[in-house]
């Protein structure tokens, strides 16, 4: 008898998660496709259309973005500026904003951004171990003094500030995120796949270019009386 019961909760178990799977896609897509700011941000770009990418150093999916990034920015037009913005979610996320913009403020981060991506998920180089990355960053010839200076000086604080101004404004809850113009935030967790995350973007630009509000929610199905 218990073993019949055991048997009966078993399949009950594994049909609610085959009904909880079949949900999800579902569920998925009834998820916004992006969302909007109200009022906007201001933005740094004068007479451009500014598209802000919030990322994390150590986040897998800002990993698996870059490579689709880096081809999609080089065929953004000339109306588009982009800008990279670390997220600043706690004092660990800090410390990698602290790295770029130390890079950043030494004219390094076209140089050492994606090297210093590939060797966080491909070589388990620890951001947060300042030995390892002290020894990451003297293999790349960098004067390591003067970055550690860096590190601590007022202009780097100063941009970690604005960094963190800005991630609280976006009301962003993870990352990798793309902000259009300061009013649309496009999401990899509602965007689905790193291609159709772009896509939406370049549509979101589109519309900032225009000045046009975006789409309406699709209404919601009407309930059978």
């Amino acid at each position: 008898m218990i073993r019949r019961q055991i048997a009966a909760a078993a399949l009950a178990a594994t049909a609610l998660a085959a009904a909880a799977l079949l949900a999800a896609p579902a569920a998925a897509q009834q998820q916004p496709a992006f969302a909007e700011l109200s009022p906007p941000l201001p933005t740094d770009a004068k007479d451009r259309i500014e598209v802000v990418e919030f990322f994390w150093y150590e986040c897998p999916h800002c990993y698996a973005l870059e490579p689709y990034l880096d081809g999609w920015i080089k065929r953004l037009p000339k109306d588009v500026e982009f800008r990279r913005v670390p997220a600043t979610f706690n004092e660990r996320w800090n410390l990698s904003a602290r790295v770029y913009y130390a890079l950043e403020s030494m004219g390094l981060i076209d140089k050492l951004h994606r090297p210093l991506m590939d060797a966080i998920h491909r070589d388990r180089l620890r951001i947060t171990d300042e030995r390892q990355l002290t020894d990451w960053l003297q293999r790349q010839g960098v004067d390591v003094a003067k970055f550690s200076a860096t590190l601590k000086s007022f202009a780097v604080e100063g941009r970690l500030k604005r960094a963190q101004a800005l991630v609280q404004g976006s009301k962003i809850d993870g990352v990798p995120a793309l902000m259009i113009n300061g009013q649309y935030i496009v999401g990899a967790g509602n965007s689905g796949t790193e291609e159709r995350m772009l896509a939406i973007a370049d549509s979101l630009i589109e519309r900032a270019r225009k000045g046009a509000p975006p789409p309406a929610p699709a209404a919601a199905p009407a309930k059978k009386k």
